[in-house]
């Protein structure tokens, strides 16, 4: 299990949650399209060769973007990532996938 996190523009936060979520990720027992979205300010500057969809090469930026955070599961996982890649609209959306450990069936002594 995973927890996915990535960071999206307004203009693209429903058609890339609708994406991910269609590649499997957002799902928890018996609930899916399970998500937690944070509304902040992101930063950055593109480079010379860069094509930004927000922002003029060499200038530094500041824009909002929703935080999105997700659990995927191992099985799909790869197709999540891709499904955030194909849908997003920046040449190089921030992610990360992080390992989760759940103590789920497992017995604590008193």
């Amino acid at each position: 299990m995973y927890v996915m996190v990535f960071y999206v523009p307004q203009s693209h936060l429903e058609v890339v949650k609708e994406a991910v979520f269609n590649a499997g990720a957002g799902t928890m027992g018996q609930y899916d399209r399970c998500c937690f979205q944070t509304l902040g300010d992101g930063q950055f500057r593109p480079l010379e060769g860069s094509s930004p969809f927000l922002g003029q090469v060499g200038t530094l930026e500041q824009v909002p973007e929703w935080r999105l955070e997700l659990v995927v599961d191992e099985e799909h996982a790869a197709q999540a990532v891709q499904a955030l890649l194909d849908s997003h609209p920046y040449e190089v959306p921030a992610y990360h996938l992080i390992p989760v450990l759940t103590l789920e069936g497992v017995e604590f002594s008193e």
